[in-house]
């Protein structure tokens, strides 16, 4: 089995149950990823892979410190003895790094996970900044209006999205030009 079966299983046992609408994102983030195959070659596998896993932190079974890319790389990397640049992969996702710096995690997330190839960590964060919490394809534009949205401007999702957009934006338009050129 691969490393994209093996993740869209244990996303499945994580999340379908307990967050049924964070599922719906997740597998929508994942076939976005499929759709990236062409950039990808043979890291197709593993972007499908990050993108099941990326959300997992959120499952009631895997919260710790409440920054789901740390939750779910930690158990990725402790207790399913995962891949570990797909460890990386989630940690990072969506640039993670500013959030735990609102959260005061930025140490831990630092010293535990080295961020992956920019070229894989902007796919990953195309695919799940273009899907909307429903799992609906949305501009990333709208995606970022929907996160400060749900949270509202003073939280600290907000903030660190808000810190995250230009590299957001970045590479999501990375990601584009690349398809663009295969096209």
């Amino acid at each position: 089995m691969g490393q994209a079966a093996w993740a869209r299983d244990l996303a499945e046992r994580l999340l379908a149950e307990p967050l049924p609408r964070r599922w719906a994102h997740t597998q929508s983030v994942a076939a976005r990823a499929v759709s990236l195959a062409p950039i990808l070659g043979d890291e197709a596998d593993m972007l499908t892979a990050a993108a099941y896993l990326h959300d997992i932190g959120y499952s009631p079974d895997l919260v710790d410190t409440g920054f789901h890319p740390l939750d779910g790389a930690r158990y990725l990397r402790d207790v399913a003895g995962a891949d570990e640049r797909l460890c990386r992969l989630v940690a990072h996702h969506s640039c993670a790094v500013n959030e735990a710096s609102e959260r005061d995690l930025y140490d831990a997330l630092t010293k535990e996970f080295a961020p992956e190839r920019r070229d894989l960590a902007d796919a990953l964060t195309y695919c799940d900044m273009t899907t909307g919490p429903d799992g609906r394809h949305l501009d990333v534009h709208d995606r970022l209006a929907e996160i400060h949205s749900r949270y509202g401007p003073d939280h600290l999702v907000s903030r660190s999205i808000t810190a995250s957009t230009p590299s957001i934006l970045r590479a999501v338009e990375s990601v584009k030009e690349r398809v663009t050129i295969l096209s």
